[in-house]
């Protein structure tokens, strides 16, 4: 019975392995409509490069579907300089590289430089007050374990262009457009208000 058993979990495993490996590989898929030059020898072409880099195909099967290559990874902005925040209590963004950070519970390498301690001797700019507070308002000693992993609010910034565009406005700029309409400041704009 156990020999049984083991023999139809194996099984499972590898059924589920082999699910998970065709549908990661069908996200790179295109249909040949959209692909682009999807003659034979083009095909033939994209299944040899496949081979050669990783010694398997990329995807055997369902036809009408060719490898479409993935778009670089865009470059991180490493100029150290502060951005401007589009609202307010918006996390700052990090200026600089963070690959090869260590950030988990036995060490945060962001505070290797914007902790109390050491900004003096980095010159970044220190960790946030409301860091050092826990749900209830309590102020601590250290920053708050809520607030330690420093990548859940503060991202860094790359290079990447909006897929779609952004017509997002910020604050002062929907005020002073406000204010050019002749609102006065903090009144809400016509049909804004709370119904």
């Amino acid at each position: 019975m156990k020999q049984i058993l083991r023999t139809t979990i194996v099984r499972a495993a590898l059924l589920s392995a082999a699910l998970l490996v065709t549908g990661l590989t069908a996200l790179t898929l295109v249909p040949e409509s959209r692909a682009g030059s999807t003659t034979p020898a083009a095909a033939e072409a994209v299944s040899s490069r496949d081979v050669a880099a990783t010694g398997r195909p990329a995807f055997t099967g369902a036809e009408g579907l060719t490898v479409q290559e993935a778009a670089p990874i865009p470059k991180d902005v490493t100029d150290d300089r502060r951005r401007q925040r589009n609202y307010p209590e918006q996390p700052p963004v990090i200026p600089h590289s963070v690959a090869g950070y260590q950030l988990d519970l036995n060490a945060n390498k962001c505070l290797t430089c914007h902790s109390r301690e050491f900004t003096g001797d980095s010159q970044a700019p220190m960790v946030s007050v409301t860091h050092f507070q826990d749900r209830d308002g309590q102020v601590l000693g250290a920053v708050s374990p809520r607030r330690y992993f420093c990548m859940q609010c503060h991202v860094p910034q790359t290079d990447a262009q909006p897929r779609v565009q952004n017509t997002f406005k910020d604050m002062d700029s929907v005020v002073r457009q406000g204010q050019g309409q002749g609102q006065a400041p903090g009144t809400p704009a016509a049909g804004g208000g709370n119904n």
